[in-house]
């Protein structure tokens, strides 16, 4: 195992095309509800434990070679809104490419030709986190992580935020994101006794309003 490609697959650089996504951080600046770095914590902190959460757990899963098929599905039915779940199979396909490239693996092969129109991107990360030699819980920490800084790179773009205090942010969160992690990571192991209802499936209904209104803009930065 080596610890060095969780560091890759974390870096915002690795191209799984999650530069091109907000988190839902667009759509909340155009709503007004983040407007400063206060917010901006506020969003991140409700997300973390939340979708973030959610996310993790999925991930996780994948990381123990649960079937990704029925993860998938999984996530399908922890996504209500139709437009977050097109934007996370879009992302899933695009690191399914990236991941395939960079640890080529028969798992990783046959995911791709299982779901040709792409998997949830949780699934997909968790998936090439067992491929890379990684754990479970590397695979929840690296999913919750990609949940608060994605919005927070994105904020500093959108607001001309100090990249500075989004760092310190992303800092101050460090401890809560290696909760989340563990949180999930301990579910995935309940996965094989209690199938995938063991797994977090905590709602975020504001982050589904918000996807749906950005969807339906003609004008915007990020795809989501």
């Amino acid at each position: 195992m080596t610890r060095a490609a969780l560091l890759v697959l974390a870096d915002g650089r690795f191209p799984a095309g999650g530069y091109a996504h907000s988190g839902g951080m667009e759509a909340a600046v155009a709503s007004h509800s983040v407007h400063d770095t206060a917010s901006l914590e506020a969003f991140c902190r409700g997300r973390l434990h939340t979708a973030g959460l959610t996310a993790a757990g999925l991930a996780a899963a994948a990381a123990t070679g649960h079937d990704p098929l029925a993860l998938d599905e999984a996530a399908d039915a922890r996504t209500p809104s139709p437009a977050l779940r097109q934007v996370a199979r879009r992302l899933g396909r695009q690191m399914l490419r990236a991941a395939r490239a960079t640890w080529p693996s028969p798992d990783l092969d046959q995911l791709a030709r299982n779901r040709p129109q792409g998997v949830h991107q949780p699934v997909v990360l968790g998936a090439t986190a067992r491929s890379a030699g990684l754990t479970p819980l590397d695979a929840a920490r690296c999913t919750a992580y990609e949940n608060v800084s994605g919005p927070a790179t994105a904020a500093v773009r959108l607001l001309s935020l100090d990249p500075l205090d989004a760092t310190a942010l992303l800092a101050r969160l460090s401890g809560e994101i290696d909760d989340v992690a563990r949180t999930a990571a301990d579910a995935a192991t309940r996965i094989l006794a209690d199938g995938v209802s063991a797994l977090p499936a905590a709602s975020a209904p504001l982050l589904d309003i918000i996807g749906e209104r950005h969807a339906a803009r003609t004008v915007r930065l990020f795809a989501s």
